[in-house]
């Protein structure tokens, strides 16, 4: 049987490297650097041992970006946030299949339905350690994979290799957009992209650059 075509490659940096006191011009000059969506990570201090935005500065980054806009839940109970961050013009929202509140196999599905209802694209998001068998049952209601490459809190953390088996096994049961977040270079980027994933999500890599430009066309090539 013939293989369903991949998505295409999609670099997605992520805002939590850059300067928020610049993010407009930050958001512009990526943008204009050839970046594909921009990836948000929204923090709790429960979840994460990290407390980033809400949706009120969601909504800012949403009124300057011109580019699909990714924001990613790292919740605790995010079942009661999705309406305000679907209200201000996400064009995806991932939840966790660990967070506290999502116990319940109907109540993540409910979840993701909700998101789709709102026309934005439902994604699930998995930390290095969590076995990929822990999202195959919600396949049919995603449209979005996001596998943490670092444990999910902090910038700047190294790689975590052991993940690659899990992209490629991903890649096989999931014919949507598969991102990875954590420690990706080009190196690394290069790893995923062999392994089934076609979104990139770099924010030191990218932001801590000389050239963001540089940076995000490295992603999509080989590297050496």
């Amino acid at each position: 049987m013939k293989m369903p075509s991949l998505p295409s490659l999609l670099v997605a940096p992520s805002l939590l490297a850059c300067d928020f006191a610049h993010l407009a011009e930050e958001i512009r000059k990526v943008e204009e650097a050839g970046a594909d969506w921009l990836h948000v990570d929204v923090m709790d201090g429960h979840f994460v041992p990290n407390l980033t935005m809400g949706p009120v500065v969601v909504e800012a980054i949403r009124r300057v970006s011109r580019i699909p806009l990714d924001v990613h839940l790292m919740l605790d109970h995010p079942q009661q946030w999705l309406r305000p961050f679907l209200d201000v013009g996400v064009h995806y929202l991932t939840v966790h299949v660990e967070a506290p509140g999502l116990e319940q196999p109907a109540v993540l599905r409910n979840s993701l339905e909700t998101i789709r209802k709102a026309k934005v694209g439902a994604g699930l998001s998995l930390r290095p350690k969590t076995d990929a068998e822990s999202v195959r049952p919600f396949l049919d209601r995603v449209d979005l994979i996001l596998v943490m490459s670092v444990e999910p809190g902090f910038g700047a953390q190294a790689f975590m290799p052991q993940v690659v088996p899990k992209v490629r096994m991903l890649r096989q049961w999931f014919s949507g957009h598969l991102a990875v977040d954590g420690g990706i270079n080009a190196k690394t980027g290069e790893q995923m992209r062999k392994a089934g994933a076609n979104v990139l999500v770099a924010g030191t890599y990218v932001f801590r650059s000389t050239s963001y430009r540089d940076a995000i066309q490295s992603l999509r090539a080989p590297s050496g």
